[in-house]
């Protein structure tokens, strides 16, 4: 990765809105699934309004969308069943909350420009661009912000005995290789550095990463940060994910005091009070001078 510090990135421009950084942001999980991990926030048909109605209320400032599972173990459904998926729940929600920046959850070029040319507002890969080899020319033309997450392997295969030297620097070069090939590519929006908890990591990867986040401010881009009831909460408390919301607000108040800008989550309310309270500490601590 490269060494030389560059001042973090405080914006996203987005077609709809121009998100300010500067106090830290809450994106809203909204699964339209029946298997994702966390059986709390599958929203069918007849809630996914709803649900984003609170979320907004609550304080989120992005909702993300995602219509394919990506736990441990499981497997692709292919462009066409989720865009069959996507397309009811992103049209209403763009028409019903005009004004809300809206992510898209996907690995695939083809959903990608789809959703983008319905309305959303961003792509969440968790590939970073290497499960579709196109994604990155199709992110060029669309040029909207994009997060680039890291994984190891693939969702069927990424909890198979993951092995890293130095997980902070190698993913901190996944990042530096991906914003160059970006770039080449002719991409000019904004870049999300996401460096993908529990996706392809043991809990001792997972909490070497947190302590290490900050590490990745040198590269002037903002942070996302989701471990939202994730198993490195729920095999060291041994909990399921039902029971993991404590959890969750001790580990993204620790991605906030590690340079998080963006936490992802299933419970926007809670991870918005983190955020108020780390303000607070910085404002009375002079936390951005340490």
């Amino acid at each position: 990765m490269n060494p030389e510090l560059q001042k973090q990135s405080l914006f996203i421009t987005t077609p709809t809105n121009r998100l300010n950084l500067k106090v830290p942001v809450v994106m809203g999980i909204v699964n339209l699934t029946t298997d994702s991990f966390y059986s709390g926030n599958r929203f069918l048909r007849q809630n996914y309004l709803v649900a984003v109605d609170k979320m907004l209320e609550e304080g989120a400032a992005i909702i993300d969308l995602g219509a394919l599972s990506t736990r441990p173990g499981s497997k692709g459904i292919g462009a066409e069943e989720e865009i069959k998926r996507l397309e009811t729940p992103l049209k209403e929600i763009r028409k019903t909350f005009p004004d809300t920046t809206i992510s898209v959850d996907t690995y695939l070029s083809a959903v990608a420009k789809w959703a983008a040319e319905l309305g959303a507002d961003m792509i969440n890969d968790i590939s970073g661009g290497t499960i579709d080899d196109e994604m990155i020319p199709v992110m060029a033309k669309l040029n909207i912000p994009y997060v680039i997450m890291h994984m190891q392997g693939t969702p069927a295969n990424m909890q198979i005995s993951p092995v890293y030297q130095d997980v902070i620097r190698e993913v901190g070069d996944f990042f530096s290789k991906q914003i160059h090939k970006l770039k080449q590519a002719g991409f000019t929006a904004d870049i999300i550095l996401d460096p993908g908890f529990g996706f392809g990591k043991t809990v001792d990867h997972n909490f070497r990463l947190l302590s290490g986040l900050n590490h990745y401010t040198k590269l002037g881009l903002p942070i996302l940060a989701g471990t939202s009831r994730k198993s490195m909460i729920n095999k060291v408390l041994l909990v399921k994910p039902e029971s993991a919301l404590n959890g969750t607000t001790v580990i993204n108040t620790m991605a906030l005091l590690n340079g998080a800008n963006i936490l992802r989550v299933h419970d926007v309310k809670e991870a918005v009070e983190a955020v108020k309270l780390f303000q607070q500490y910085k404002k009375s601590t002079n936390y951005d001078e340490n």
